[in-house]
């Protein structure tokens, strides 16, 4: 006796969509229907215990060989159970389900599809004779159809209200779990966006302190020479060292204010961006380091307009100034900042001609903590924490960093933001 599984199977393999013999109804809400089951992402998702034990009750409880748990995407029928046959899917042109996430009803139930025009000349009904089916819709909390829970014979059934009721709280079974799946996932998901964002403000917190050392120094320093020129004498170049003390002390607050700000919601840190002039910024930042009188450098001739981040650019670009002004050992230290505007991209290349970085530690040194143990013309040691958070800002931004050097030659920050 051949079996309704071993005819679906045929006509399955047999069956094309061309062959569909009429429109068949659609969802209202179709297209957000089909945006909400991607959000699940069950579509082909594996076979599982949990919901063959559903499938398995409901058949039992309607006395049917076939019970199955469907989603329905665009074009076909995926069951993540099927029991009483081998198939995993179906084309949704052959589909009853179709019908019952196309209607407004709770349960469809088409007691002899032979005379129902609907399905008569349908292959499943015409070839392998299957006559009974009961399908209720899958609704998820929004009101979407996702897909059924059915079930089907090739025999008519005389469906009971129990039956009924029994089908309906299987299938709000179905539907429960994979809301909770779904909210475990957003969850886990929004638990390790909360945990890389507190990675980011501890590292954000320690590159801020170690920039802050640079105009502080800066402001220590003309500090001490006011108060040399006044013990000796009065001399109007003392104004200009406190005006220098107040702009840098200034910027310096500005600075501090924007981190303290982004540290409260470092959300803020990637999301909020604004224009700004390139040349403005960076002669801003560099009004904060301590730049040497041997120190030269060369900024982008042409004006450009931003539109980033401010606070990353300024956190990404005073480190990489910092570095090259601070690991240089040339008489004549030469620093050229580059720039470049793409579609997709903001490249900023940092070149000096300081002390270079030797091949085997061109990765490592955007490892946390890492340092090459060696002092910088300040006499300071550095705390191998600039770089690797730099690297870590920039992958939260979608963005990479890369350095190429030659050891006591220089070496060459290449910056990509994306936009």
């Amino acid at each position: 006796m051949v079996t309704v599984k071993d005819l679906l199977k045929h006509i399955f393999v047999l069956f094309t969509p061309t062959m569909a013999i009429k429109t068949l109804p659609l969802p209202e809400n179709e297209t957000e229907r089909l945006i909400a089951l991607q959000s699940y992402h069950i579509m082909d998702s594996g076979e599982e215990k949990d919901f063959d034990v559903i499938a398995s009750i409901a058949s039992a409880i309607c006395h049917t060989p076939i019970s199955l748990i469907t989603f329905i995407d665009d074009k076909r029928q995926w069951f993540k159970s099927h029991i009483g046959t081998d198939l995993s899917e179906n084309f949704r042109d052959l589909s009853f389900c179709t019908y019952t996430i196309a209607s407004q009803e709770d349960v469809l139930i088409v007691p002899d599809a032979s005379v129902d025009e609907r399905f008569a000349t349908n292959p499943v009904v015409s070839e392998a004779k299957v006559t009974f089916y009961a399908g209720v819709p899958l609704i998820n909390e929004d009101g979407f159809a996702l897909g059924t829970l059915c079930v089907l014979d090739q025999e008519t059934h005389d469906f009971s209200e129990a039956q009924i009721d029994a089908l309906k709280a299987l299938a709000k079974q179905v539907v429960d779990k994979i809301e909770l799946r779904r909210k475990v996932t957003t969850l886990e998901k929004m638990n390790q966006e909360l945990m890389n964002a507190n990675v980011l403000i501890q590292k954000f917190a320690s590159m801020a302190a170690h920039d802050i050392k640079n105009p502080l120094s800066s402001i220590k320093l003309t500090s001490q020479a006011l108060r040399g020129r006044q013990e000796i004498i009065q001399n109007d170049g003392c104004l200009r060292l406190v005006n220098m003390n107040i702009s840098a002390t200034d910027n310096l607050l500005t600075l501090v204010d924007e981190m303290m700000a982004y540290s409260k919601n470092p959300a803020l840190l990637l999301k909020k961006k604004r224009e700004f002039e390139l040349k403005v910024l960076v002669n801003r930042l560099l009004s904060l380091l301590v730049v040497p009188d041997n120190v030269q450098i060369d900024l982008p001739i042409a004006t450009h307009k931003v539109y980033f981040s401010i606070i990353a650019f300024e956190q990404i670009l005073i480190n990489l100034l910092s570095n090259a002004i601070r690991y240089n050992d040339k008489n004549k230290c030469v620093i050229k900042v580059r720039f470049a505007d793409t579609d997709e991209f903001y490249q900023l290349e940092v070149e000096d001609n300081g002390s270079g970085i030797p091949e085997e530690y061109l990765e490592k040194i955007f490892t946390n903590n890492f340092t090459l143990k060696t002092k910088d013309r300040f006499n300071n040691s550095g705390s191998g924490i600039g770089l690797s958070t730099v690297k870590d800002l920039l992958y939260l931004l979608n963005s990479t960093i890369t350095v190429s050097s030659t050891y006591r030659e220089g070496s060459t920050f290449t910056v990509r933001l994306k936009k």
